[in-house]
């Protein structure tokens, strides 16, 4: 990041880099889609043990953060899933714990949280709607009470794991707001199908849920507390994912760089070709500004900082198009040898295509900050 860092944040990083570069970077990536499998439990298991999952846990309910700063310390670590084009669930992992220990939940997830921090357990985020702009306020899954309980229907699309997950957390709208539950995904009434996804590892599902019932534990939040436990799950995906595609990015511009060292034409590097310098500057530019945009959005929503939702749709915005750009102009750079499958720039490209377009579009992006602006304006004027 571009940040000063503890040195408590500093050790935990380089524990974190030296077990992905040795278990889950780009061979390990492309052994797994070779084998059609998106990640192996028994690494996520080890994964957890190094304290990913238990960053945003409360002391109290057997987690902690040795720096203090969960969230940062967890932006690390996807810095590092994008640098390397790691496997695994960390994104939603955390987004559904974030969601079970937020101080607006309510109900009594220990058992679950447990089996989510220990790797025992998977879970996802239900939250896309069908056909619609991103909106987490607005699912297209319906719940009605029944009984002491709730009944699902409807369908949710692009949930990241969701065919290799134990339990959803299931965004719902209920007509007077939303609810959020904790859906096994063996649950009657429930079909999960697998969808495709550019990423090599990276797998998605459509879940349809026809008359699917819980029971009252299932309950994670509802009416305003749960849109407050929504927008603030959704925060933390976005800035997860930007800082992951910031990760990439780095990697991505370092090895383009050294190959413009390394590559000979005419018996000049192509490093000393002046139109080829400016392409290099252009992409150094752009990474760095995403860098420092990626680390406010995530320093404010540390903080809690009322400027939090403001920085992390801005960021979400500029990487996730400057981002396609940046990688875009290392496969040109690079030349035909870039549009294999054999060449790491197209295993990094579609890992940030993909982010691009997950939790809102750039555009998207852009109109809720241009609502922000708005918002703030109005609040002034009537001031």
């Amino acid at each position: 990041m571009t940040t000063e860092t503890s040195a408590e944040q500093r050790l935990f990083r380089e524990t974190n880099a030296e077990f992905i570069e040795e278990s889950a970077s780009v061979p390990q990536t492309r052994a797994l889609w070779k084998e059609g499998k998106s990640f192996e439990r028994d690494w996520w298991q080890q994964a957890t043990e190094l304290g990913w999952t238990s960053l945003l846990v409360p002391e109290e309910l057997g987690g902690g953060s040795a720096s203090g700063e969960g969230v940062l310390d967890l932006v690390s670590v996807a810095q590092l899933i994008g640098r390397h084009v790691s496997p695994g669930p960390l994104n939603v992992v955390s987004t559904a714990i974030a969601g079970l220990v937020h101080p607006a939940a309510s109900g009594e997830h220990e058992e679950l949280l447990e089996g989510l921090m220990t790797g025992e357990t998977i879970a996802s985020w239900a939250v896309h709607g069908t056909g619609a702009a991103w909106n987490p306020l607005a699912p297209t899954v319906t719940a009605a009470k029944s009984g002491s309980g709730w009944k699902l229907d409807g369908t949710a699309t692009s949930v990241e794991f969701g065919a290799e997950s134990d339990v959803i957390l299931v965004v719902a709208s209920t007509g007077d707001g939303v609810v959020e539950l904790v859906v096994p995904t063996d649950a009657a009434g429930l079909t999960v199908t697998p969808t495709g996804s550019v990423d090599f590892v990276r797998k998605f599902a459509e879940l349809s849920f026809a008359g699917v019932e819980v029971g009252p534990e299932a309950v994670v939040a509802e009416g305003a507390a749960a849109a407050e436990v929504v927008t603030a799950q959704a925060r933390l995906m976005n800035v997860l994912q930007v800082n992951e595609s910031v990760g990439a990015l780095d990697r991505v511009f370092e090895f383009t760089l050294q190959w413009g060292f390394d590559r000979y034409s005419f018996g000049r590097p192509l490093v000393d070709y002046q139109a080829l310098k400016h392409r290099y500057a252009d992409d150094f530019v752009h990474l760095q500004q995403s860098q420092a945009i990626a680390a406010a959005a995530a320093r404010a929503l540390q903080q809690g900082s009322s400027s939090a939702a403001e920085l992390i749709s801005s960021a979400k915005s500029y990487v996730g198009d400057e981002g396609v750009q940046i990688v875009q102009s290392s496969a040109q750079l690079h030349g035909g040898l870039s549009q294999t499958l054999d060449h790491d720039v197209n295993v990094y490209l579609r890992r940030v295509m993909l982010g691009r377009n997950l939790y809102g579009t750039p555009r998207e992006h852009r109109v809720l900050v241009a609502d922000l602006i708005n918002d703030e304006e109005k609040k002034g004027a009537a001031a």
